[in-house]
């Protein structure tokens, strides 16, 4: 995988309309972390720690509207690996939504 596909996540909402976010794992570890939703650009911007946040563009207005409606967000982060089949969950934690 090149570096800019690192850089990719994406959102899953379960059948009890939870939304989890999927991303590659990335430097340091999650402390704290809490997500800041933007209704009127549909763009929030996960702060993972003190030093790390990450903008989330485009997201999709099923997953903004779940985000909405919830006070938490599982965030799942992956490994990076060569071989997708070897990709393990690194960090799963819950990020407190505020907007």
């Amino acid at each position: 995988m090149t570096p800019e596909e690192f850089d990719t996540f994406d959102f899953l909402i379960n059948d009890e309309d939870e939304v989890m976010l999927l991303l590659y794992q990335r430097e340091g570890e999650p402390q704290n972390a809490r997500i800041e939703i933007d209704g009127d650009n549909k763009t929030a911007v996960l702060f993972r720690n003190e030093n790390d946040s990450i903008m989330l563009k485009e997201i999709s207005p099923d997953v903004f509207d779940s985000l909405q409606d919830a006070d938490k967000l599982l965030v799942c982060e992956l490994s990076r690996e060569e071989n997708e089949t070897d990709t393990q969950i690194v960090y799963a934690y819950e990020a407190e939504i505020s907007d």
